[in-house]
């Protein structure tokens, strides 16, 4: 567990609350707590101590909350706390990204888009995140002749793509059985490789309908048309890119959970959201993202998919009844909403979390 700094810190406690009041008896966690980001700088003098990457491979699974805040922005850019992160997930290999984008019934009048758009909406973006524009070598910046430019370069092999495509029709297996494959191919050979390796791999796995989409038209297509997706996969800057497009279909970034998995399934999971200094400490954060990161932690790497079902089911319920935090609360009065903290939210999930509220 790595509460981080700001509204990680102040929401984790919560989660911790919750997951403890699971009633499923095959639930037996053990945490151990740790330091990254900001708190990791100010206590260790690095965003990621040995101590803590050290701790996460022993562990089965990661519990993360957000990292960074404007005390560090004055740090070099590769001494801030985001640093912390990207040094987990490299130090764990957890190169497949999962992003559900999923509408609770009562918060679909939130969306952007028009209710019958977004209405049981259930998308899993499935992101390479350890390869692709943001790692790959060489990259810098100088000057030519008084001429400044900058570079960055994207490379995939085929073992990368391999391994997340394999990842994303698996899991397309589970839900059904659609996977759309986004690249570029028209333009970069990068994803023209990309699309030929994906095909290479579907070759076992016919159960699964396999598509492509270029990325400009899956960015216009989520917009207007998202239900027509079930899994997509892609590349690192593209599933950046597509993720927060399809996070904001929800109405909320405050409701979202994510996990990134290595070969192993060992997963860091965390909320979509960041750290919000500026709410930090006044008890009013949702902790809904994070108590749902809690959850996909339980389906994918704790092997306790029963559980996973029961937290999201109350919080379901929770959000059926009214309850709303200032960020998902409607802006016009309404007098059907609660408008409450995050304690209070998550007391909220713990009481439809009792065997009463219980659906089984």
């Amino acid at each position: 567990m790595l509460p981080g700094d700001g509204i990680g810190a102040e929401v984790m406690p919560h989660v911790l609350r919750v997951l403890e009041a699971t009633h499923v008896d095959k639930l037996d966690i053990e945490f151990n707590e740790g330091d990254i980001g900001g708190v990791a700088i100010d206590r260790h003098g690095v965003p990621l101590p040995e101590v803590t990457l050290d701790e996460a491979r022993a562990s089965d699974a990661v519990l993360l909350g957000s990292v960074g805040g404007p005390t560090w922005d004055h740090l070099p850019m590769d001494q801030r706390p985001e640093k912390g992160l990207l040094g987990l997930r490299h130090g764990l290999d957890c190169f497949a990204n999962l992003r559900p984008a999923t509408t609770f019934p009562a918060l679909v009048h939130a969306s952007s888009l028009k209710q019958e758009l977004v209405e049981n909406l259930d998308i899993l973006i499935v992101r390479e995140l350890t390869g692709g524009i943001y790692f790959g070598e060489p990259r810098g910046e100088e000057t030519i002749d008084g001429v400044r430019r900058a570079f960055n370069t994207d490379v995939y092999d085929e073992t990368e793509v391999r391994r997340i495509a394999k990842v994303a029709f698996d899991l397309a297996r589970t839900r059904q059985g659609r996977v759309c494959s986004v690249d570029k191919a028209n333009v970069l050979e990068v994803t023209a490789l990309w699309r030929n390796i994906v095909e290479e791999v579907h070759a076992d796995f016919r159960d699964v309908e396999l598509s492509h989409m270029y990325v400009d038209n899956a960015g216009m297509q989520l917009v207007r048309q998202p239900r027509q997706f079930d899994v997509i996969v892609t590349g690192n800057m593209f599933g950046d890119i597509l993720s927060d497009v399809a996070a904001m279909l929800t109405g909320s970034l405050g409701m979202l959970p994510s996990g990134s998995l290595n070969a192993d399934s060992v997963g860091i999971y965390e909320p979509v959201h960041g750290s919000a200094p500026d709410i930090a400490g006044s008890g009013v954060a949702n902790p809904l993202a994070t108590i749902l990161s809690g959850a996909m932690m339980c389906r994918y790497s704790l092997g306790a998919p029963e559980v996973a079902a029961q937290i999201e089911r109350a919080v379901g319920r929770a959000l059926s009844q009214g309850f709303r935090t200032q960020d998902i609360a409607p802006r016009s009065s309404h007098r059907e909403v609660r408008l409450v903290g995050t304690e209070s939210m998550a007391n909220a999930v713990i009481t439809a979390m009792r065997p009463a509220y219980d659906l089984w």
